[in-house]
């Protein structure tokens, strides 16, 4: 198992993160990776979420996801191909007015793969997700 946590500023408010974040069926509109998104079922602030992503090939998984507005969405893997555990969240805070975000994700893969490949795996897309992150909040915030 390996796990990556990261801390980020956006210009936006914690509610406007959280608002974005949760709009789970908008995220192959900007995060090249996910190729469909869907809330399969909803329970309160639980939701079962389906993700469609292409990382070298495509894979399908579902997450059960908790929300907790405005400062924090965490979720637990329940089902797929790829993972053969998930677990992490978005924790958000305001920082001198802008949303201070910690996001972190541990898990493990269904085949055996190194934990220093797994690692490399589940960071080698961060930067591009978080300026993904950043140009949504542009584009729906400014």
């Amino acid at each position: 198992m390996a796990d990556v946590k990261h801390t980020e500023y956006f210009d936006c408010t914690p509610e406007q993160f959280f608002d974005l974040l949760v709009d789970y069926e908008k995220y192959s509109e900007f995060l090249n990776e996910v190729e469909s998104c869907k809330i399969v079922s909803s329970d309160g602030d639980a939701k079962l979420v389906e993700y469609t992503v292409s990382v070298i090939k495509k894979f399908n998984y579902v997450n059960k996801h908790f929300e907790e507005k405005p400062n924090l969405v965490s979720w637990e893997f329940q089902s797929g191909d790829l993972f053969k555990s998930m677990k992490g969240h978005w924790k958000l805070e305001e920082e001198n007015g802008k949303t201070k975000a910690e996001y972190f994700v541990e898990a493990s893969f269904g085949m055996f793969v190194p934990k220093m490949m797994t690692k490399t795996v589940l960071s080698v897309n961060l930067p591009a997700m978080m300026q993904s992150y950043h140009k949504r909040v542009a584009e729906l915030y400014k």
